[in-house]
Order: structure tokens, then sequence, then C-alpha cells
């Protein structure tokens, strides 16, 4: 059936055939190290310094080292041991499933991020029942596509001339999987783990009391779409296992974009923006009243797919909309929600626990690059005449008082907390990757910078900074953590902010130099497994689980402050996707998503009202404004 496989139908059922197969390389992956204790201990107090006054720094540099002598070297010997009877994962594999399913707090807003796809390049594919059909044939591609070994490996390829080529892909597919990843290191090209993608479809979060769990069902054939807070699923695999024609998917969504059934009194929606431990009651509740035959359809849907009623203003309302939106119409727990707006604005709200943003991202390239360069129906396209009445059902839930009762709650709790939520956004213009690179400064340094600059700036002070990076380099990575924060950034920023005047251009850009070569070195180290973090967790979570006294080091008022992160960020690049964020990860912090374009740098910062987003993202603005002035050799 030729590259793609078409159906009988003629409609492609994939997106490509790799010749090099899916899973080709993790076998080979290799294992995430667990770095020396002396190391962390090392890069634990670099992070730790622009923190601290001289007396705290002693007191916790005391602390460090006694730990590292002691109960944190015995610690790191057992996790050791432990991580060499367990080869088939990395060490931190468990700790990291367990901190999040053990979390209590809402996943939205605490957890799930979100991602906006760009707009169609071709203006008349933004209808909302255009794009919804062809992102959801695009969605259902890449499932077949993935779980028949068809999509291309992941791989970071450094040489791509080299790598990235029809003669390496047959070459290599003959090497065998237990040593094809030595084979992809030779021409430079670094094979990413793709243990989460199985999880991107058919799966949920179900609420348990004390720790949530993962359900995948890939059996389920059906589609869960939510509109106007009701609930509709239709299946979109036949029994042979064969995608819906394009123009039946398209009949039965105009079905639902069409259905006048007024809003549920009691939209079951908000339950997923609840405490866990509540929800969980609720959830057992729920199936004790005659729910499970509905529940179950939700909770193995391939996705769901969230249709909204209204176009989006700006990008700001757009931010709103994909980060959170109205939960009557949002499923939180799955492990993603397909959004797409009235205008045909489309994004991807996801749950963090199964899984990194890099299985997302490449689902969100490979869904826009599909669905925009080879779409499945065109404006002309007719729905098939199909009687979607019979093929739709739509869901009903029994409720009693007590799940009214919770549902009302659930509500107000969801609303107040959106109220007091502020998102801001802006984009420098003045410059970007381009003028950075040609200056010999990394682009992402330059952003933290500013930053750092900024915080100093608005608040007087050098505050514990989050960003994050990919390990999946390594089987069963997640992520380590960039410490942005250090005295190379707070020097910096003390002689943009306190004592312009005082310094040389040449001075500063010396200085922009120091921070650029150190913030490499930091992201190299985490990239490579070898950041403190994770390691740090890790023996935390062992002691822990030892039943052993919380060490001392733990207990330190510094290590909890560390951890207390107020400036978090993330960053993403990518053609499909125009812009992303997340909420504050506490109650006092920002949360900055930002990206670093070629000739602009845009930042999307979300604060609570303790904080004030939109006076930060002005002094990130001055703060980048000085950096390129300083790098351009003016002051």
């Amino acid at each position: 059936p030729g590259r793609r496989g078409y159906s009988a139908a003629g409609a492609a059922e994939f997106l490509h055939r790799s010749i090099v197969p899916t899973m080709h390389y993790q076998k080979s992956l290799p294992r995430l190290p667990v770095p020396k204790l002396e190391d962390t201990i090392t890069r634990y107090l670099n992070a730790q310094k622009p923190l601290l006054n001289d007396d705290q720094f002693r007191k916790t540099e005391e602390l460090a080292h006694a730990f590292e002598k002691g109960i944190g070297r015995e610690l790191h010997e057992q996790l050791v041991s432990q991580d060499n009877q367990n080869k088939h994962t990395s060490y931190i594999t468990g700790p990291w499933f367990d901190m999040y399913l053990k979390a209590r707090e809402p996943v939205v807003l605490n957890f799930n991020p979100f991602m906006s796809f760009n707009p169609d390049p071709k203006s008349e594919y933004n209808d909302q029942l255009i794009r919804a059909t062809n992102m959801t044939v695009s969605a259902i591609r890449f499932m077949k596509t993935f779980r028949a070994g068809y999509l291309e490996p992941e791989v970071f390829h450094l040489n791509p001339e080299k790598s990235d080529t029809e003669l390496f892909k047959k070459i290599i597919r003959f090497v065998p999987s237990s040593v094809s990843w030595f084979g992809a290191y030779m021409v430079n090209a670094y094979p990413l783990d793709m243990s989460q993608y199985f999880r991107l479809f058919n799966s949920t979060r179900l609420p348990k009391h004390d720790k949530d769990e993962l359900y995948t069902d890939e059996k389920a054939k059906h589609l869960l779409v939510l509109r106007n807070g009701n609930f509709y699923v239709f299946d979109v695999i036949d029994r042979d296992g064969n995608m819906l024609k394009p123009s039946e998917i398209q009949a039965h969504l105009k079905y639902i974009l069409s259905d006048n059934s007024p809003a549920p009194a009691f939209p079951l929606g908000y339950l997923t923006s609840e405490n866990r431990d509540t929800w969980a009651l609720l959830r057992k509740n729920l199936l004790e009243n005659g729910n499970e035959e509905a529940l179950q359809k939700v909770d193995s849907a391939m996705f769901c797919l969230s249709l909204d009623d209204f176009p989006v203003k700006d990008f700001v309302h757009l931010s709103h909309t994909m980060l959170h939106g109205d939960a009557a119409n949002r499923w939180y727990d799955k492990s993603f929600n397909l959004i797409i707006t009235k205008d045909g604005n489309a994004g991807i709200n996801f749950e963090h626990s199964w899984g990194d943003g890099v299985a997302v991202l490449r689902f969100q390239n490979e869904v826009f690059k599909d669905s925009t360069k080879t779409p499945a129906i065109s404006p002309q396209s007719q729905p098939a005449s199909v009687d979607s009445s019979k093929a739709v059902q739509k869901l009903d839930f029994k409720l009693n008082d007590a799940l009214k009762a919770g549902i009302t709650k659930a509500k107000q709790k969801f609303d107040a907390t959106v109220e007091s939520l502020s998102l801001n956004m802006i984009q420098f213009q003045e410059g970007g990757k381009e003028l950075l690179k040609q200056k010999k400064v990394s682009p992402d340094a330059v952003a933290q910078l500013a930053f750092q600059m900024a915080f100093l700036r608005q608040y007087d002070q050098t505050v514990a900074t989050y960003e994050s990076c990919s390990t999946a380099a390594f089987k069963h990575g997640r992520t380590e953590t960039i410490r942005p924060a250090s005295v190379h950034t707070k020097k910096c920023s003390e002689a943009f902010v306190k004592e312009l005047c005082k310094h040389s251009t040449e001075e500063l850009q010396n200085l922009i130099m120091e921070c650029s070569k150190y913030h490499g070195r930091l992201t190299k180290e985490a990239a490579m497994g070898q950041g403190f973090d994770r390691h740090l967790f890790s023996l935390r979570y062992l002691a822990l689980s030892k039943g052993l006294a919380l060490p001392d080091f733990y207990q330190d008022q510094a290590y909890a402050r560390l951890n207390h992160n107020i400036i978090s960020t993330s960053t993403l690049v990518s053609p499909a996707v125009q812009l992303g964020g997340f909420g504050p990860v506490v109650s006092d912090g920002f949360g900055v998503g930002y990206q670093v374009q070629d000739d602009w740098i845009g930042c999307n910062v979300s604060s609570y009202p303790a904080r004030n987003g939109k006076e930060f993202l002005q002094c990130v603005h001055k703060s980048l404004e000085d950096i390129f002035n300083v790098l351009k050799g003016k002051k």
C-alpha cells in the first residue's frame, strides 16, 4: 500500500513509514548516570552561594560536608547499588512518578502546561470544524504510525548532513537493537528515549487516595469530545483497525457542533480541577452511583478533543484558554486535551506525570505538519452522509446530591483561583538568536540573565530559579534542573542595575560572557545527567522510603528555600508552536515560558497577587535592551 499505507477509502492511515523502526534504539540507550556525591555537593553549594549571606552559607556548607561524609555517603551507595540492580530503567523514574502521582494539589495550573499551535498558513483552513477534523485525523495517523513501529525514531542530530540521511538509515536499520545506539553515536547523532510515547493515547490519570494511578487501554477505539460542558464519544477506528473516513469524522464533529443541548447544570469537568483526594472520593461516589460505563468511556478514550464556543481575543486570552479555560469543557486528567476554539485556534493542555515536553512536542510537530501539508479535508469537502445520531453517543451522568455539591464547590474553588491568576506577555523585537550567536553568547544564557536582572531591578534580590532540561538522551530519562541564578549572574545583574555608569562597555561585555560560559556549562552538565537536583531528590526519597529520620542536610532552611522556585522557567522553539506556558509553581512565584527566535524574544509570564507579572516583564524588556546595547557596543 505505498509509503504511507492507504486504506481502501484512499485516506492515508500513516504519517510516514520510517525504514528504521520506531523503537530501534531504545534497548541500547545509555543509562542515566548517578553523579558522584562530591560533584553533587559542589554543584549544590555553587547554586546556594548567590542566595545566601556569608553566615548562612557557612552553615549550609557545614551541613553539606557533614552529609557528604556521613549519612549522604551511605544513601548514595545504596542508590548506586539499587540502580545497578535495575538496569532496565533509570534511578529517577520511580521517585519522579511518585512525586507527581502523590502530589495532592489540582493538576490544572499546578502541573499541566500548555502549548498552542501556530495557525494554519492557509487561513480558510482555520475554520473550527475543518481544523478539528484535520487535527483529529493527523492525531490518529500519529497514533497508528507509532503503534505500527513506522514513526521515525526521535534523534538529536549534531551533524545532520551525516546522520539524517537515507544512506545512514539504510545502514543503521541492520545494526542490532542491542548496539544500534553506538552506531548513531559514531556519526554524532543522539537517539532519544521514547518510552513515554505510548501514554499519549487512551490514557488518563486516575485520582486515588494518597497516590494517583496512570491508566491506559490501547484497545479502545473511540474519541472523547467535549462541547459546552457536554460529553460525546464516537469510534474513530473500525473493527479492522482502520481509521474512519475523514468525511465521517467531519460529519460526526459537525453533528456535535450543531447540537443545541443546554450546558449541564453540574458540569463534570470541574471535578478534574479539584484536590486529588477530594476528587478520588467523589469519583468513588460516581462509580457507586451507576456511572461506571460512562467514566470508562472517558478514561479509555484515545484523547479529549475540547471544542470551545468562543473566538480568541488576543494572545493573553489565548494563554488563559489553553492553560485553564473553562473547566466544564476540559478533562484535565487525560494525557492531553486538544483544544480548538470557535475561530480555529488550537492548543494542547497536557497532564505532566506520564511524560515531558519532548514527547508532546514531537506529537505537536507531526500533527501540525501533517494537518497543514496534507490535510484530510478541505473547505470544499462535504461531510459524509452518515447517521451521526446513531454513531455519536452523548454520555449521561447520574448525579446525587453529594456529587452536585462536590461539583458546585469545585467550580467555586476553580473560579476563585483563575480569578487570581494573571498572565502577561512581551515580545522583544530588537534582536534574537542571530545577533547573539554573532556576538558569541548563548541565547538561552542571555534570556536567563535578563530574568535575573529583572527580578533584581523589581525586588532587589536574587532568588531560587529553575530551568527545566530534558535528559531524554538516556534510557527512561526525565528532566534535570539547570540553576540559572549564579554568582556570575548576580555580579552581572548588580553591575547593570545598580552601577551601570561605573563600568566600561568592555567590562560589561566581559561580565555577560562569563554568565554565558557558566550557563553553557550548567546546561551541558544537566543534559548529561550531571545536575544535582535529581540526585539529591532521590537520596531524600530513599531515606524516607527506608523509614529513616530526615537527615539534617534536608532540614536546612536554605535547602527548602532553594526548592521554593520563585522563578520557574521553561523554553521551547518549534515551527508548530506559537507559545507555551504554565502556572507559577509557588504562590509567590512567576511561571516563565519563553522562546528565543532568530530576531525576537518572546516571554509569557503567569503570577498570583503576591507578584506583579506585568512589571516583571517591563523589567525583562529593559534588561534585554541594556544587554543588547552593551553587546552592540552602546551603553
